[in-house]
């Protein structure tokens, strides 16, 4: 195939570089953290949703709602006539994390990210409160993600005052944005199935969303990936599985990194595994990149190395090993992008 190249794009981190996807084991905030910040090229905020309510994807976005409070019924998240004591709470673990990020993170500059659940998972996710899901309310999910783009700006500028020195990378999970375009998300009462989104549509909410952040980019580890949807919507970047990808999947991955998306690329096990090798995980990256035929030299720049997942379901010491040796492989697509 014919070498591409695609138009030069800056990213906020180094060539070789890699991250996590986002949530820990435990309860204490500070191992995690110290963990990234010394391991990592671009370290991010630790989510920890061992702790229980409000430390969930769910809970801890929707804590940033302007003016929307939620609850915590037997069936899940739902919102609420005013913050109770479940908003509280998420409230709080979120707060506490930034007091220690602004404790660890001293002196430090640099790319940085900070990762929250994008409004169609969370709109497929929370109930109004006459007990339907959001998702069901055209009307409801605009209102969420208005309440949401505000919160995530206040949000951000918070993370800038603690960390002047950071490059903010900002993440909106969709894990479930797939199932939402297909129409298999389940109605409140579980015998039916929300009705489809169209593209255009999920692209413009999901866009006023990543309109707030500098360099935005959006995770999603499911099967079947929109990546016409999340390049409509303003992604600068898109975070994914590389077990998942579909030969099927790389026409619009190469049309993506034509146009200088970066790619997220998770290699490493969520969970305790028997770790690959440094060359063994950068595999996927570099034969993608070989087959879609783009220039070897640009791969460490374009790509980013990360688990394949989050690590809440791993053990803290294989957290952090899995960690590093996303920073190994990272390293051998910067010396020695050919390596077999």
């Amino acid at each position: 195939m014919v070498s591409k190249l695609g138009p030069v794009t800056d990213y906020p981190w180094d060539e070789g570089s890699a991250t996590g996807v986002g949530s820990h084991p435990g309860e204490d905030g500070r191992p995690p953290l110290k963990t990234v910040f010394d391991e990592l090229p671009v370290p991010y905020l630790p989510e920890l949703p061992g702790r229980g309510v409000g430390a969930d994807l769910i809970g801890r976005t929707a804590s940033l709602l302007v003016e929307l409070p939620v609850e915590v019924q037997p069936s899940g998240w739902r919102f609420s006539d005013r913050p109770g004591r479940d908003f509280k709470r998420a409230r709080d673990h979120l707060l506490r994390d930034l007091d220690l990020l602004e404790e660890e993170s001293q002196g430090y500059a640099g790319a940085f990210k900070i990762q929250i659940c994008g409004p169609w998972t969370l709109a497929g996710a929370i109930e109004l409160r006459y007990g339907d899901k959001t998702l069901a309310d055209k009307g409801a999910v605009r209102d969420l993600v208005d309440s949401l783009a505000d919160g995530l700006a206040a949000h951000v500028a918070d993370v800038r005052k603690r960390v002047p020195g950071a490059e903010l990378i900002v993440q909106i999970d969709e894990p479930g944005l797939p199932g939402v375009l297909a129409g298999m998300v389940p109605t409140a009462s579980g015998f039916g199935r929300i009705a489809a989104v169209e593209a255009q549509v999920a692209a413009e909410r999901l866009g006023r969303v990543l309109s707030v952040a500098d360099f935005p980019i959006v995770h999603c580890c499911a099967p079947q990936v929109p990546f016409s949807v999340l390049g409509t919507a303003g992604a600068r970047g898109i975070s994914l599985d590389a077990s998942l990808l579909r030969r099927a999947d790389e026409d619009h991955i190469g049309e993506a990194i034509e146009a200088g998306t970066a790619f997220l690329l998770g290699v490493v096990p969520g969970v305790d595994s028997r770790l690959p090798a440094p060359n063994v995980a950068a595999k996927p990256a570099v034969e993608l990149w070989r087959r879609l035929g783009f220039r070897p030299e640009d791969l460490a720049r374009q790509v980013v190395l990360t688990p394949r997942c989050g690590l809440a379901g791993a053990s803290p010491g294989y957290a952090k090993a899995a960690l590093i040796r996303c920073r190994e492989a990272a390293r051998v697509l910067r010396e020695d992008p050919e390596a077999e």
